[in-house]
């Protein structure tokens, strides 16, 4: 059932890329006007006392138990156990903002929404799901691709999975995207996810192969069609070799056309080295989308929050905020990825030396991962045998990628692990 706040919001996005877009469940979902905007109206009014949040105040703040508040004494209560805006803190929002332009400047002077924190990438994909795909919606993603984007989309949503083979003859397979789009095109909408760095095949696209892909997207949007891109940049920024693309697509998605809502999901949890913050944002944009739009779809968004996490944990997004006011923190940051850089380039180095009938490795340039392609064997099987024979451990995606992070392999470590696999390929095929 449609409640009328779901038909207002409804109505707001009515004619737009993103209310064409919407799933059954999107269309219903809205923001209550209930505890969370009247504790909103509360804080702001509420002079006497305030009545309206299931904390435990003293003194005007939330109580921290001392066991507690000792561990972390450079954080106030307030900043440790407070619950969050379902949106996340405002501030940290802002400065995530500011950080998007800074390092995609294409995105300077161009409309796009305030990023809303939701607790991890996987998350925020998923809210999406919510919010644009069901049985009639179909997403497209690359093969191969993240298992837990299949699992989303069909598991979650029971949407049609589409993918389109990532490599031909070595390179990117941009004809393969192409007509994979055309095809899903002929519905009268396209949803399309691209995440670059790509998990697993640690894959980004060049200057070149960038371009060609965001003129796909307006060759379509330019024919009426309906599209949206997930750019899903969980391992942005890094980057290992010069012909790379070094901003999002959606810097150049923003705004493109009416007809193409991009998305970026993004966040600090591998951009800043805090897996376990579960910490990511939602940004959107479509070109000549209004104030009000724009709010009207981040209340969608906030009400997958809300029904579901209710909101994101209040101590890793303070932790952010003061890490990012560090003057060394960028520093640090840049002394991680020489790490894992110096670590891309030595395994680039042993396949580049190395052949095999077995094994191939495909296109990898960026992130935290690379795979291996089998030929004759099977690719879970290679993993069952490194795993019991030399203790590795790998993962197999499917029947014939084999994925590797060297991210968690120390450089001294690198040699003996792919030794092993291509030996032990060998060694199968021969049985």
């Amino acid at each position: 059932m449609i409640t009328p706040l779901a038909q207002e919001l409804n109505d707001i996005l009515s004619g737009t890329t993103a209310g064409a877009l919407l799933s059954d469940l999107g269309q219903r979902l809205y923001f209550p006007k209930g505890i969370i905007a009247q504790s909103g109206e509360a804080k702001k009014l509420g002079k006497t006392a305030n009545g309206t949040i299931g904390m435990t105040v003293i003194d005007g703040s939330p109580v921290a138990l001392p066991s507690v508040q000792n561990l972390l004494p450079a954080f106030t209560s307030r900043e440790l156990v407070a619950y969050a805006p379902t949106a996340g803190n405002p501030d940290l929002r802002a400065l995530w903002k500011e950080a998007q332009i800074k390092k995609n400047p294409s995105l300077k002077d161009k409309a796009f929404s305030l990023p809303v924190l939701v607790p991890g990438l996987t998350a925020g994909i998923s809210y999406l799901a919510d919010l644009f795909l069901d049985e009639s919606k179909s997403l497209i993603a690359g093969d191969p691709s993240w298992d837990n984007y299949v699992l989303i989309a069909s598991a979650r949503r029971n949407a049609p999975f589409v993918q389109f083979p990532m490599f031909l003859d070595g390179k990117f397979n941009l004809a393969g995207l192409k007509q994979t789009l055309n095809e899903e095109a002929k519905s009268g909408s396209v949803r399309v996810l691209l995440n670059f760095p790509q998990n697993p095949s640690g894959y980004s696209p060049t200057v070149e192969e960038a371009k060609e892909i965001v003129s796909m997207v307006k060759e379509l949007a330019d024919k009426g069609t309906k599209v949206m891109v997930w750019c899903d940049d969980a391992y942005f920024g890094l980057d290992y070799e010069d012909n790379i693309e070094k901003q999002s697509l959606f810097a150049y998605l923003a705004d493109i056309s009416p007809n193409v809502l991009a998305v970026k999901i993004d966040g600090p949890t591998k951009e800043d080295f805090a897996w376990g913050f579960r910490c990511g944002f939602l940004t959107f944009a479509c070109k000549g989308f209004t104030e009000e739009q724009y709010d009207a779809l981040v209340k969608k968004l906030m009400a997958a929050i809300r029904s579901s996490v209710s909101c994101s944990s209040t101590l890793p997004q303070s932790v952010l905020l003061k890490a990012f006011a560090n003057p060394n923190y960028e520093e640090e940051k840049v002394s991680l990825r020489k790490v894992l850089e110096g670590r891309y380039k030595k395994v680039k180095a042993f396949v580049s030396s190395h052949s095999s009938k077995e094994i191939q490795p495909l296109p990898f340039n960026s992130g935290y991962f690379m795979s291996l392609h089998t030929n004759t064997i099977d690719a879970e099987l290679l993993r069952q045998k490194l795993l019991k024979d030399s203790g590795i451990g790998t993962i197999a995606i499917d029947s014939h990628t084999l994925r590797v992070a060297f991210s968690s392999l120390e450089e001294d470590k690198i040699e003996i692990v792919y030794k092993s696999i291509y030996d032990t390929a060998e060694e199968m095929a021969k049985k």
